[in-house]
């Protein structure tokens, strides 16, 4: 503790006594200063000892030292020491009013002792105080390195908010509560969840304090990590603003639990190389060696159903993304995603890197396997069925849709980078590389609608008719139909729609003439002019099956299409 004006007056050596302000003797002292102007106060700071003789005051002036008095309560003077028998035997009585009055401690130096002994005792107390504080922290600081060797972050986290006695807590990159100490503090903790977003958005490193919630405690929070991104972040809380010996705690768990990040990541980079073998091994078909391989890392993941994601980033202008978000005003809302998804999908650029947060941190509170490859622009994920990471995949997604459809403003004319990701049906290690390539086809359907993500099933449970919606699909449908447009465009013939009525009556002469109001001779001449004209049979199954997806992707377009095709 630092020295106190009751420290002083019971100081042996001092032989101060108390005229005034018993009741205040608790304050700290931060120095001790010797001032015989009559206006000290423009040189004070707060917290000191004033010390004076009343050279140039008229001490016995009752309005002069309400005056005085006043001036220097209001300034933070914690206490006036008066020096008897130099210019005033005693203390004057007008002194030791003001004094009572505003309740300013008033301290009498008998003549035998100098200013310059206060004022080394108070210097040897505030000395012997911090070395006390120092010496404390150190100790703070071998008990928490201790901890965090032996306990990791939880035990880590037990030692400090032993040492401030109060609470500590650690989250996640995306705000997530990954651990407290004592336990008790869990839901303080989840209430300021928002803060540490705000505090993610700022440069590291970063911290702040904020009022706990109702006024409970006072918070300070702290970004962990060393790059441009936090990877983490510290809450202490404490019912006061913590001395110095709670401060090299802090510092001191700041610096462990950085050094912890730094080395787990070097940690998940090496487990990322085990996952790629994993991941070739399975693709390869070689499911016994990659259960080898991934041991206990990974091998809970390959003893149950899991999902294959593939995901890779395209660049899309803003215009295209307003455009996109326009044309799906009419679709069904999207439900509002969770806050965590909402700050995990704004990443400065690289949603590649979120969406690998997002499911690494999400299996990490749940306690599951995932594994995360990284393959070039590619992103490749295996993460249990029906798990925390796939969970946290589709709230991503849903948050990048929410945002693409008007919830985050976007510049026109700039170019940004959008996810896109393919997830395939629940698979095992044999049939891994089915599932690589159905995730890659809805990769590539996503990518075809603007989608953020795709899963296999809802391909398989819709109809094949959207995926007609493509630049080469209409391509090779112009140029089958082209010669049919072009002979219809002469007027002698409707060989277009006497050709779609017949496939959509399964080859039906009566039912496709009625539905035409011709008479069945004058279709059968028609279809034999279509064959004739294309150089094919429509007795071939596989001929009606092209004309017939031809004739869907081209549908809506045939009047303008015939005219511009009959153009020499």
């Amino acid at each position: 503790m630092p020295p106190t004006l009751a420290s002083l007056v019971h100081h042996s050596a001092l032989k101060l006594t108390v005229r005034a302000g018993e009741d205040r003797l608790d304050v700290p002292v931060r120095w001790a200063h010797v001032s015989e102007l009559a206006d000290p106060v423009p040189y004070m700071e707060g917290g000191e000892l004033l010390l004076i003789t009343a050279l140039k005051l008229d001490a016995e002036d009752p309005e002069a030292m309400r005056r005085y008095v006043r001036r220097l309560a209001g300034a933070g003077v914690v206490g006036l020491g008066f020096a008897v028998g130099v210019n005033y035997d005693e203390i004057p009585k007008a002194l030791v009013d003001a004094a009572e009055e505003e309740g300013l401690p008033l301290l009498e130096v008998p003549r035998r002792t100098p200013f310059l002994a206060i004022s080394k005792a108070v210097s040897a107390a505030i000395a012997a105080d911090q070395y006390r504080a120092v010496t404390a922290g150190f100790a703070a600081q071998r008990e928490l390195t201790r901890q965090a060797q032996t306990g990791g972050p939880e035990g880590l986290l037990a030692a400090l908010a032993s040492q401030v006695d109060g609470w500590a807590a650690l989250y996640d990159a995306s705000g997530a509560v990954v651990a407290t100490a004592p336990e008790w503090a869990g839901r303080r903790a989840a209430r300021l969840t928002g803060d540490v977003q705000k505090l993610r958005d700022r440069p590291a490193p970063a911290s702040s304090v904020v009022g706990g919630p109702e006024n409970e405690d006072r918070v300070e929070l702290h970004t962990i990590g060393t790059g441009r991104r936090p990877r983490a972040a510290l809450a202490v809380g404490t019912a006061a603003a913590p001395g110095t010996a709670e401060r090299y705690a802090v510092h001191s768990a700041i610096a462990l639990l950085t050094l912890t990040t730094e080395r787990s990541r070097s940690l998940q980079a090496a487990e990322q190389r085990v996952g790629a073998a994993v991941l070739r091994m399975l693709l390869a078909g070689e499911p016994d060696h990659a259960r080898a391989v991934a041991g206990d890392l990974y091998g809970e993941l390959l003893d149950a159903p899991f999902r294959m994601m593939v995901a890779e980033r395209v660049p899309v202008s803003a215009s295209a993304a307003l455009a996109r978000a326009e044309a799906r005003k009419g679709a069904p809302p999207v439900d509002r995603p969770s806050a965590a998804a909402l700050a995990a999908a704004d990443t400065a650029g690289d949603p590649l890197a979120a969406l690998a947060d997002v499911v690494e941190s999400a299996a990490a509170r749940a306690g599951e396997a995932v594994l995360v490859v990284p393959e070039g622009e590619r992103l490749v994920v295996l993460a249990a069925d029906r798990g925390a990471a796939a969970a946290a995949c589709g709230e991503y997604a849903a948050a990048l849709e929410t945002a693409r459809a008007g919830i985050r403003e976007k510049v026109p004319g700039g170019e940004d980078d959008e996810l896109v990701v393919g997830l395939s049906a629940p698979a095992g290690p044999i049939a891994a590389s089915a599932a690589y390539k159905q995730a890659e086809q809805a990769l590539s359907v996503a990518r075809r609608r603007g989608r953020v993500l795709v899963e296999h099933e809802q391909m398989a449970a819709g109809s094949v008719l959207p995926l007609l919606a493509d630049d080469a699909v209409r391509a090779f449908a112009d140029g089958m139909l082209r010669p049919l447009y072009e002979h219809d465009a002469t007027g002698r013939g409707d060989l277009v729609s006497s050709l779609h009525a017949w496939l959509s009556k399964h080859g039906q002469w009566d039912a496709a003439a009625a539905e035409l109001g011709v008479h069945r001779h004058t279709l059968r001449y028609r279809m034999r002019r279509v064959e004739e004209i294309l150089g094919r049979s429509l007795d071939d199954p596989d001929v009606r099956m092209e004309l017939w997806l031809a004739l869907k992707a081209a549908s809506g377009e045939q009047p303008d299409r015939g005219k511009r095709m009959a153009k020499p």
